[in-house]
């Protein structure tokens, strides 16, 4: 059998099957670290580091984005831009959470994006629940650093989640088939460290 051309594709075909390989095209784009290289990782750490002091004012900068798409939400009404807001505010808050240095609030803006996009009808998405996740959000990153945040924020994540997977099972009651993934563990870690 001849070498391969990885800029090719090879298909090798078998009584029963074909294996299939793409051509690599992105070999050509990775560099190979020499040993002269400096130590990429610790590069990228150190850049974390100088601003990880920058973290706390950008996680209270997402937490007021998502408190003036709450309100405008409650103000205008709930329809697909307002959702959308709300939602891409969330998220993004989910995703940053935890490199932001505050993984609690993780698993609350988890929860209020499952709200969001599981609910059937827009109009439906209960505006007291969101208001819960929000002031929780906030709560969270304004006590984030005294004794009792971790417990207060468990409690809360706890009860913020069964109370959103007991109004989404109830909302999507006539879609039995959906109900599997609405209330499925969620993955976003919950805040714990290590």
């Amino acid at each position: 059998m001849a070498p391969r051309n990885k800029d090719e594709a090879s298909v090798s075909t078998f009584a029963d099957h074909e294996v299939i390989l793409p051509p690599h095209k992105l070999t050509k784009a990775v560099a190979k670290a020499g040993r002269d290289d400096p130590d990429l990782l610790a590069m990228a750490e150190k850049a974390l580091a100088e601003l990880s002091s920058e973290f706390g004012t950008w996680m209270r900068a997402e937490c007021e984005r998502l408190d003036n798409a709450r309100d405008v939400a409650k103000t205008a009404g709930m329809d697909v831009k307002t959702r959308d807001e709300l939602f891409r505010a969330a998220h993004d808050i989910k995703g940053e959470a935890s490199t932001f240095g505050f993984p609690l609030i993780g698993p609350v803006a988890d929860s209020l994006c499952r709200l969001i996009e599981h609910t059937p009808e827009i109009n439906r998405i209960p505006m007291p629940l969101v208001d819960q996740h929000v002031d929780a959000i906030k709560a969270i990153i304004r006590e984030y650093d005294s004794e009792s945040c971790e417990e207060m924020a468990r409690i809360l994540i706890a009860r913020l989640r069964g109370v959103t997977d007991d109004f989404l099972v109830n909302a999507n009651r006539h879609r039995p088939e959906y109900l599997d993934g609405v209330v499925a563990p969620s993955l976003v870690p919950d805040g714990s460290a290590g």
